[in-house]
C-alpha cells in the first residue's frame, strides 16, 4: 500500500502521538483501541461486492484441543465400548441423539444445526487450528486473515463499536490479520468478563486521570493538530486526525462504552448464563454483537483430553451446556439469533477408539460442528460419520466449505480477490462449497 508507506516515512511512528491516550491502559495481548481505530482510518478505501446478508453478525466459540464427537454431538452407541465410550445418549427435541453431556442443547436442538462429517488433514494442534480460524490450510509462504479480519476488513465499524472482538484475548496466532493490515485485527478486551473486577483496557480513564484532565489533554491535542495539519498537505494527516478524534468519541460515548459494562446486565441473565467462563464470556459476546459489533470470537476450556476423557467431559460440558442454551435463547427472545450466526468449532475430533489412559487422541478425519441462527436452519444433521466416528460417511464438509458458508451468510463474496504482500490477488476463501442444505 504505497500511500501508507511514504506516510510513514514522511512522518515515522504515528503512534508516537499516542501520548494523549494514557487516559486509557496499553497493553496485553491483540490491538488496543487506539492503534485499531488509528489504523483503520488510515486503511486504503475498497471496492466492495455484495451478496445478500442474512446474519449481521457471527459468535465464534472456539473450543481449543478438539471436541470428542462421540462425548458432544456423534454418539455411537451401538459400536463396542472401547469405541463409543462409558458415556449414554440422550434424545433431543427432534428425535436425534446426542451424549448425554448436553442435556440443555439436547431440548433445543431444534434452534440449530450440526454437522457431523467436518474433516481435514491436520492432527497438529497449530495446523488444525489455523484451517478452522482462516479455512486455509497452512502454507509457509503465506500467512492467511482469520474470519474475524476479514469480516473487519469488508464491513469496518458498526455504530462505533471494534468490528471484530477477542473475548478474553486474541485466542491464538492465527486469529490475527494475517497478510492484510494489522488494522483489522481484533481488539482484545484484556481481561475476563467472568472476573468480579473485570474492566476492558482503554475504556476508563487511568488513575489520576479525572473527566478534567481528560478534556484538556484532548483541546490540547486538538489545538496540536490544528497546526499540523495546517502546515501538510497530506491527506493522511487529516486521516490520522479523524482517528483521534474517533478515538475520543468512542472514550465519551455511553452507549458504546456500556456494551462492555457486564454490571449493566441484569443479575438474572448471568445467573441464567451461568457465573463462569463459559456464560459470562458468551453472554459478553451477546451484549456486543446486540450493540454492533460483526465477529465476536471467544473461547472456553481445554478439551485435549488424552486421559480419562469420561471425567473430564464430566467437569467441563456442564457449563457449556448451560451457556450455549442460555445464549441460543437469549438471541432468540431478544429477536437476534436469525440475525446472528453462532458457530461452535474446535480445530479437529478425537480418536475413534478410547486409548490405554482412558483418553481420546487427536483426530482430524471427522468430527463436529454446530451453527444456529443467521441464516442457518434449526433441527438439521447435516454429514455424517461411520460407525466408529471414524470417517466421513455421507457429504464430507471441509474447513473452506464452512468458511465459505460463513462468509456468503454474512454478505461477504468467499471467491473475491484480497491483495497479499507483492500485489497478489488471494481469494478470502480458495475453492470451499456452500453446505446449502443447512442454509434458509
Amino acid at each position: 500500500m504505497p500511500r501508507r508507506n511514504s506516510f510513514m516515512r514522511c512522518f515515522g511512528n504515528p503512534l508516537s502521538r499516542r501520548g494523549f491516550l494514557a487516559a486509557g491502559t496499553m497493553g496485553g495481548l491483540g490491538l488496543s483501541l487506539p492503534e485499531l481505530l488509528m489504523r483503520q482510518a488510515m486503511a486504503e478505501q475498497k471496492n466492495y461486492d455484495f451478496v445478500e446478508a442474512k446474519a449481521k453478525s457471527v459468535i465464534h466459540i472456539f473450543l481449543p484441543g478438539g471436541l470428542a464427537q462421540q462425548e458432544s454431538f456423534d454418539p455411537k452407541p451401538y459400536s463396542p465400548l472401547e469405541y463409543r465410550g462409558e458415556l449414554k445418549t440422550i434424545k433431543t427435541n427432534t428425535g436425534e441423539q446426542f451424549c448425554e453431556t448436553v442435556p440443555q442443547l439436547a431440548q433445543r436442538a431444534d434452534k440449530f444445526s450440526i454437522i457431523r462429517s467436518m474433516t481435514h488433514g491436520e492432527a497438529a494442534h497449530e495446523r488444525g487450528v489455523h484451517n478452522m480460524f482462516t479455512g486455509y490450510k497452512p502454507s509457509p509462504a503465506l500467512q492467511y486473515p482469520s474470519f474475524g479480519a476479514v469480516v473487519s476488513h469488508e464491513y469496518g465499524p458498526r455504530n462505533n463499536l471494534p468490528p471484530y472482538v477477542c473475548i478474553p484475548n486474541v485466542p491464538n496466532e492465527f486469529a490475527g490479520t494475517g497478510y492484510l493490515p494489522s488494522s483489522y485485527g481484533g481488539f482484545a478486551l484484556g481481561s475476563d468478563p467472568a472476573q468480579d473486577n473485570f474492566q476492558v483496557r482503554d475504556l476508563n480513564l487511568a488513575g489520576g486521570v479525572d473527566e478534567a484532565r481528560f478534556a484538556r489533554r484532548k483541546s490540547a491535542l486538538e489545538l496540536v493538530n490544528q497546526s499540523f495539519v495546517g502546515n501538510t498537505q497530506a491527506d493522511n494527516v487529516n486521516a490520522m486526525n479523524t482517528f483521534y478524534q474517533r478515538a475520543y468519541d468512542l472514550l465519551d460515548t455511553p452507549a458504546a462504552k456500556e456494551a462492555f459494562d457486564m454490571s449493566k446486565e441484569d443479575a438474572a441473565v448471568r445467573d441464567r448464563y451461568g457465573r463462569n467462563q463459559a456464560g459470562q464470556r458468551m453472554l459478553m459476546a451477546r451484549r456486543l454483537v446486540e450493540a454492533g459489533t460483526r465477529l465476536v470470537t471467544l473461547t472456553y476450556g481445554s478439551w485435549d483430553m488424552h486421559q480419562g476423557i469420561t471425567g473430564s467431559i464430566k467437569n467441563q460440558m456442564p457449563a457449556l451446556d448451560q451457556a450455549l442454551a442460555a445464549l441460543i435463547d437469549d438471541l432468540s427472545e431478544r429477536g437476534l439469533l436469525d440475525e446472528t450466526l453462532v458457530m461452535v468449532s474446535s480445530e479437529f475430533g478425537r480418536t475413534p477408539k478410547i486409548n490405554a489412559d482412558a483418553g481420546r487422541d487427536h483426530w482430524p478425519k471427522v468430527f463436529s460442528v454446530m451453527l444456529a441462527g443467521g441464516g442457518i436452519k434449526g433441527g438439521m444433521i447435516h454429514g455424517a460419520s461411520d460407525s466408529t466416528a471414524a470417517e466421513p460417511e455421507d457429504s464430507p464438509v471441509s474447513p473452506a466449505d464452512l468458511a465459505a458458508t460463513m462468509y456468503r451468510l454474512m454478505g461477504i463474496v468467499s471467491d473475491k480477490e484480497l491483495m497479499a504482500p507483492g500485489d497478489r490477488p488471494i481469494e478470502i476463501v480458495d475453492g470451499g462449497k456452500l453446505i446449502e442444505p443447512l442454509m434458509v
